[in-house]
């Protein structure tokens, strides 16, 4: 049975002619946010808007890019017939996915040493993911400065708060327990890798590894039975 999360539907809404996007999942979100959509969140539906402001024509070449990026990914994208294309452009990895090789890193690791390695490339002082983002943080509230808007100045502020005090408790801890794990130099018992090879203080002849046996599973209790089947 297919995977409703992979369909989506783009089209300009009757009665309102604003054009949406709903339907997939949160790589498809990400798809069509850096197309150009605007996420909107309601309570039960995530779906994408155009941007206000865009005339028809420039509304029209987002659809249609974002058709041909969702399909290029294996989305089955239903969409109005100016929208349609056959172009499937190249995929290419975003910077973010960098990030989450980290996380993929971490789950392989089975000492500490490898996870401690992997948490400074976010903790590290001045080049570090954290170190960036706090940069990103302050160059926004810089750009919200002289916007212009009257929003403007307390989006600036929130955002240096955020840079101020969230990060940095953020940076804090992740440091603090990727310096723990620099000074413990142990494997993970719950991740030790089997060598195959058997001690040579082994006996029997038959031992195939020094790995202890897995727990044995304690059998399922019968279900009960109906209180109408008894005689």
């Amino acid at each position: 049975m297919p995977r409703t999360d992979r369909f989506l539907d783009v089209r300009r809404e009757r009665h309102s002619d604003e054009l949406l996007a709903r339907g997939g999942d949160s790589e498809a979100h990400s798809v069509l946010q850096r197309t150009g959509f605007v996420a909107v969140v309601r309570v039960h539906e995530t779906y994408h808007r155009a941007p206000t402001g865009l005339a028809d024509r420039e509304e029209a070449r987002l659809a249609t890019g974002a058709v041909a990026r969702l399909r290029a990914r294996g989305y089955h994208v239903t969409c109005d017939e100016d929208f349609d294309t056959d172009a499937r452009p190249a995929i290419y990895a975003p910077m973010g996915s960098r990030v989450a090789y980290l996380a993929e890193r971490i789950r392989e690791a089975s000492t500490t040493d490898e996870t401690a390695e992997v948490l400074t490339e976010l903790t590290a002082a001045h080049d570090g993911v954290l170190a960036a983002l706090e940069e990103v943080l302050t160059a926004t509230a810089e750009f919200h400065d002289g916007l212009g808007q009257a929003a403007d100045p307390h989006i600036a502020r929130r955002l240096r708060y955020l840079a101020d005090e969230p990060l940095r408790v953020i940076r804090t801890d992740l440091a603090d327990a990727r310096n723990s794990l620099a000074d413990r130099h142990a494997p993970h018992p719950g991740r030790s890798t089997c060598t195959e090879e058997v001690p040579a203080t082994e006996r029997e002849r038959s031992a195939v590894c020094a790995c202890p046996p897995p727990p044995r599973a304690l059998p399922a209790p019968p279900p009960p039975v109906a209180v109408g089947l008894r005689r």
